[in-house]
C-alpha cells in the first residue's frame, strides 16, 4: 500500500513529527553509511509509522538507472538492523521501530498517467481542425 493510499487519516502530532525525523534520519543514514551495492542511490519518499512506533513502513524509489526495486528492497533489509539502531540513537527513542521497506509506485503512476494524458491531447490535436471556421 503506497502512503497515498493510507487508511489511517488522523494522526497524532508525535507520530507526524517522529515520521517526519524518521525520514530525514533515513534518507542521511542510507546515503551516507550503507555501502552494500544493492542499494545505492535512493530516494525516501515517506515513512508511515504504527501509532505505538512498533513498526515504520519505509517508501522509496531507487533513481534512474539504478538497479531494480526488489534488490534495493533486499539491500535495505540487510541493512535493517544497523538502520533500526541508529535511528533509535538518533532520535532518542527508548525502541526504535521494526523497519519496513516498500517501493513507492506513486511517482511511476503518476507518470504513466501523465504519459496517457499526453498522448490523448496529441490525438485530440491531430483530430481537431485547425481552422475554427470549419465547424
Amino acid at each position: 500500500m503506497s502512503p497515498a493510499k493510507s487508511k489511517r487519516t488522523t494522526k497524532t502530532a508525535r507520530q507526524q513529527r517522529v515520521e517526519s525525523q524518521l525520514q530525514r534520519v533515513l534518507a542521511e543514514l542510507i546515503s551516507r553509511n550503507v555501502r552494500d551495492p544493492r542499494v545505492g542511490n535512493i530516494t525516501i519518499t515517506a515513512v508511515e509509522a504504527a501509532p505505538d512506533m512498533s513498526v515504520a513502513r519505509v517508501f522509496f524509489v531507487p533513481f534512474v538507472g539504478g538497479h531494480p526495486p526488489d534488490e534495493v528492497r533486499e539491500g535495505l533489509l540487510h541493512a535493517a538492523g544497523f538502520l533500526r539502531g541508529e535511528v533509535g540513537r538518533r532520535l532518542s527513542l527508548r525502541h526504535a521501530p521494526r523497519l519496513e521497506f516498500e517501493y513507492d509506485t506513486v511517482i511511476e503512476r503518476g507518470s504513466q498517467l501523465s504519459a496517457l494524458i499526453s498522448a490523448a491531447v496529441r490525438a485530440d490535436e491531430v483530430r481537431k481542425p485547425d481552422d475554427p471556421e470549419q465547424d
